[in-house]
């Protein structure tokens, strides 16, 4: 299961971030010299989003589009990607977010089960996002969640 680090500043959106690790299984490996595609990317940064339109505004929001995404080393099975997001700007109703993910530990060509932690990570992919949250859904706070196991208050007499 991913890992997953959200922080906040108190001085708003301006610092949110999010991050996650993930390793690469074998099946995901699509192409020829067992090259992972940039989509598995995509959908980290598609994770990454929603997280952070959760945390500013209690909703996963619409992701709208990506833009400059470059794809700048390859990813291959047994490779460990940590991919992170920023909260870049605010608007009412959209968020802009910068992506990155980089390589951290490498698979090695010696065996299927070799790899190597990496002194630098390598930058395998960035990209900016740009998701909608609509007005109507939007939450603002963590008081109008209710766990799981909770259930909605009923008043005296019934619903009205």
């Amino acid at each position: 299961m991913p890992m997953t680090i959200a922080e906040g500043s108190a001085d708003g959106d301006a610092h949110v971030t999010a991050r996650l690790r993930v390793r690469i299984g074998q099946e995901e490996a699509h192409y020829a010299g067992e090259l992972v595609d940039g989509a598995r990317l995509l959908r980290l940064f598609g994770d990454l989003v929603t997280e952070i339109t959760i945390r500013t505004d209690g909703d996963e929001g619409l992701l709208s589009a990506y833009s400059d995404v470059r794809f700048t080393a390859p990813v291959r099975p047994g490779d460990y990607i940590e991919a992170t997001a920023r909260l870049t700007r605010s608007t009412r109703l959209r968020r802009f977010v910068a992506l990155e993910a980089r390589k951290v530990i490498a698979s090695h060509d010696t065996s299927t089960s070799a790899a190597q932690v990496l002194a630098e990570p390598v930058v395998v992919c960035t990209a900016n996002a740009v998701t909608v949250v609509p007005k109507p859904k939007r939450t603002g706070s963590s008081d109008s969640v209710r766990s799981p196991g909770e259930k909605e208050a009923v008043p005296m007499g019934g619903r009205q």
